[in-house]
């Protein structure tokens, strides 16, 4: 019997709990010809969250849970689940019901068909406002086109895959990840299912925008190395322009002689390569900050607690 793995990431989520275990009880009832665990794993949540987890379970010998030692944030949340998942087939789901988990047998099918990674598509986002849907739709879009692997636009973590696909995610152990870009470079034969996205079932969105700025950084510094060639790239242009410029004011002065003038074009001019070479700097800060952080080796996660047992 093929055993399926539902891992679900919960910071602060004891608002949708119960409602989320009612739908997926559902959903595996479907399911009754394969083994199902249900794995959540606690990152480091401050409310109810692991003792309504640890009260399921006492109902349900399907739920297992990993409870990190801290907040680790989703990224780390979700690769510390594929490393204690025990499915042939495991499928990624927020804990929020914006992904339906009714998808999952539709999921399951189009694995059992053939397919490594089936992840779900969002046709429409309900509950995100325009500003949302649109930096969002125009982050994806940069990335696709600075990245030389193919990005799945408008998709997120909701996703079912194969066995192979998680050993191959567990041998990426970068501890700044942006698990969306993994899911893409490791390849595999992958399907795509639409659907429309829910607004949160209850509880509070942990992203906000500065949140979403900073994985959408993650995501291009960790996908492409096009910024630090943009800044080598406006460096020798502005360059090439102050030598033409140096050789003009050489030659102007020669000819007819310069009084002291020029102040305000002077002014412009630092400051404007002042910025260049900011901006230039904050670039190349953010890769060497990335090397500064994976020469120190550390572990990406802590567990305190796996099953009522401590590590």
């Amino acid at each position: 019997m093929k055993k399926i793995s539902i891992l679900i990431p919960a910071y602060n989520e004891e608002d949708v709990l119960e409602k989320l275990y009612a739908r997926l009880d559902q959903v595996l009832d479907q399911l009754h010809q394969y083994d199902t665990e249900i794995l959540f794993i606690n990152d480091g949540s401050k409310d109810k969250t692991l003792e309504i987890i640890k009260t399921l379970q006492r109902k349900d010998s399907r739920i297992s849970y990993v409870d990190l030692s801290r907040n680790y944030g989703k990224e780390i949340a979700m690769i510390a689940g594929l490393d204690y998942s025990t499915g042939d087939a495991v499928v990624i789901i927020d804990a929020d019901l914006q992904d339906p988990p009714e998808l999952i047998p539709q999921m399951v099918r189009c694995w059992e068909s053939g397919y490594d990674d089936v992840y779900a598509k969002r046709r429409n986002r309900l509950g995100e406002t325009w500003v949302k849907k649109y930096t969002s739709s125009t982050f994806y879009k940069m990335l696709k086109k600075l990245s030389r692997i193919p990005i799945q636009e408008d998709t997120g973590d909701f996703r079912l895959l194969d066995r192979r696909c998680v050993e191959a995610l567990k041998q990426l152990r970068e501890t700044q990840r942006y698990t969306k870009g993994m899911f893409s470079w490791i390849g595999f034969n992958k399907k795509e299912i639409l659907f429309d996205r829910d607004p949160r079932a209850a509880g509070q969105t942990k992203w906000n925008y500065l949140k979403l700025l900073d994985l959408a950084i993650e995501g291009i510094t960790s996908f492409t190395t096009i910024p630090l060639r943009f800044s080598s790239l406006l460096g020798s242009l502005i360059s090439l322009f102050a030598f033409v410029y140096m050789m003009v004011i050489i030659v102007k002065t020669i000819a007819y002689g310069e009084r002291v003038q020029g102040y305000p074009s002077l002014m412009v001019i630092i400051l404007f390569l002042g910025g260049i070479q900011l901006l230039s700097l904050g670039i190349i800060g953010e890769y060497i900050g990335r090397i500064f952080n994976e020469t120190k080796r550390r572990p990406l996660y802590f567990v305190d607690e796996y099953n009522g047992r401590k590590i």
